[in-house]
């Protein structure tokens, strides 16, 4: 097996038995009565077994066991914690006992998590209070995406989400998105890049239920702002993968693309695992006037009942003149991801222009 074929360390090592280790001996490091050989005992039960959401749940499980019953004392020992962890993954063990064991205590615990998301994420742990009392949560997360630090303000995006990867859906908020409204209107034009991808996520996640409600937002904001204008383009991905008008519309796009597409090339087109496909082309413009194009391409992967299942790829977007003409091109690496398994088959590949497709080729995968 190649380089290239090998599967990257599964993502739940994150959390072997020397991780555990450093997070029992910076627990001790700030609570000397933490007893380690329990927690380690503890923690380590059946982990080859679990997944990575299952270990970092029992790493919060094991630290409970350990630090005092009394919620606001441990919860004082946590901060503390917090910063000598070497991994902001890691860290979320923390907003994790949050959510175990501080319901109880809502405002304390809504105060944790703001706190310790600087050093991971609180974004799985808020979900929970959502949960509780909905109302009084995204109370306090409309405030949290006006506050100076991005990580919070991010966290107020990225916890109401209502298809959080990893996480249980906000049933609610998939019905009717208009409670965060507020939060979204805030960040729609922030600084930071890490929290308008969050806002861009939140927004493409409303698209797969509530369209037309982000559509009709993005219509009223103004796109002159390249920071909303990079919100608008990334939120609208899934609906312009699809092909939809409005999108394609509101990104310049919408009209039927003039052009055409000549010297399609797809190689090699016998394909091993962990092998470079490379896709190239000319595009020609036929109209007599400039145009908006947003052009990817589309993998039929073959799946193991033996159908096919299509995954839209971006390539460019671009402004073509009248009568010019481009050559566009990429490479793509073909293995495995956790995400995505591929079998042996024949793959068409589609390349698609504002959302029509205007040509077609394949390839073909073997074992």
């Amino acid at each position: 097996m190649t380089d290239s074929q090998q599967a990257a360390p599964a993502l739940k090592e994150i959390f072997n038995r020397a991780r555990l280790q450093h997070i029992a001996d910076e627990t001790a490091a700030v609570y000397p009565a933490f007893d380690v050989r329990a927690f380690m005992q503890h923690a380590s039960q059946d982990l080859d077994a679990l997944s990575v959401m299952q270990r970092l749940n029992r790493v919060s499980q094991s630290l409970h066991a350990g630090l005092p019953a009394d919620y606001p004392q441990a919860l004082e020992i946590l901060q503390q914690l917090a910063p000598r962890l070497n991994s902001g993954f890691v860290s979320m063990i923390l907003p994790e006992y949050v959510a175990l064991y501080g319901q109880a205590d809502f405002e304390r615990s809504m105060h944790a998590l703001k706190f310790f998301t600087a050093f991971g994420s609180s974004e799985f742990a808020v979900r929970h209070f959502l949960r509780l009392d909905f109302k009084r949560a995204l109370k306090l997360m409309q405030g949290w995406s006006k506050d100076p630090d991005e990580h919070v303000r991010r966290l107020a995006s990225e916890g109401s989400r209502p298809r959080l990867p990893w996480s249980f859906r906000l049933e609610n908020l998939m019905l009717d998105p208009s409670p965060v409204l507020p939060i979204l209107s805030n960040l729609n034009a922030d600084d930071s890049l890490y929290v308008r991808k969050s806002v861009a996520n939140h927004l493409n996640d409303i698209t797969k239920d509530n369209p037309d409600w982000v559509l009709d937002l993005i219509e009223g904001w103004s796109l002159e702002d390249p920071r909303t204008a990079w919100i608008a383009r990334h939120a609208l991905r899934s609906l312009i993968k699809k092909g939809d008008r409005r999108a394609l519309a509101i990104m310049g796009a919408g009209a039927a693309p003039d052009v055409l597409v000549n010297e399609l090339s797809v190689t090699p087109q016998a394909v091993r695992l962990g092998d470079r496909l490379s896709l190239s082309f000319r595009l020609t413009s036929t109209s007599s006037a400039s145009q908006r194009l947003i052009i990817d391409y589309a993998i039929h992967y073959v799946k193991k009942s033996g159908g096919t299942s299509a995954k839209v790829f971006k390539l460019k977007t671009l402004t073509l003149a009248p009568g010019e003409s481009v050559i566009v091109s990429r490479e793509q690496q073909i293995r495995n991801f956790t995400t995505r398994v591929h079998y042996a088959g024949k793959h068409e590949l589609d390349i698609l222009i504002n959302g029509e497709c205007l040509a077609r080729s394949w390839f073909d995968l073997s074992e």
